[in-house]
């Protein structure tokens, strides 16, 4: 979770031609499955996409994102160029100490991956619901690691096998001495 202070600040209503005052908020925000289903539902598209987003659209998506109750819908137009920094940094942090190698990363997928997708996921893999208010890069990371712990060992060829004895053998003899 992410907790970020957006000032007061006064703003401009053009549609009502007034000034606006928005008090100092401190506003709580997940970056979580829960958050990029209710942006699809309204958006309807998908938030992976790699298809720009809107001003609109991330203000949209920080909205979905908040778990702070009866937010002033102004506050989101008063954020600082730090407030969305910290946000895009917490969006994009792993949250995981879990990291994987070239071998596991796979090749490129083409499906286009949506909120449904992942609880399909979440749901073949036998992941419990909770899962889905975690962060959701950790939950994308669990996913990834069960997908391999899932898969059969990797079959290898003569040479690996030989090469990974004789690597062996080596290692005892030295040790023998």
């Amino acid at each position: 979770m992410l907790q970020i202070i957006v000032t007061e600040t006064e703003l401009w209503d053009e549609i009502r031609e007034e000034f606006v005052y928005v008090k100092r908020h401190k506003l709580q925000l997940e970056h979580s499955l829960v958050s990029v289903s209710k942006w699809e539902s309204k958006w309807c598209k998908s938030y992976f996409s790699k298809e720009e987003k809107t001003r609109e659209e991330i203000l949209d998506y920080i909205r979905c994102m908040t778990i702070t109750q009866n937010v002033d819908p102004y506050v989101y137009y008063c954020l600082t160029k730090d407030n969305e920094e910290q946000i895009k940094k917490y969006i994009e942090a792993p949250m995981t100490g879990t990291t994987f190698s070239k071998e596991q990363k796979g090749g490129s997928n083409r499906e286009i991956v949506t909120s449904e997708i992942i609880y399909y996921w979440m749901i073949s893999l036998g992941i419990p619901f909770e899962c889905q208010k975690w962060h959701l890069n950790r939950l994308i990371t669990l996913i990834k690691v069960c997908n391999i712990k899932n898969q059969p060992p990797k079959k290898r060829s003569r040479r690996e096998i030989m090469s990974q004895h004789a690597a062996l053998n080596a290692a005892r003899r030295k040790k023998k001495k």
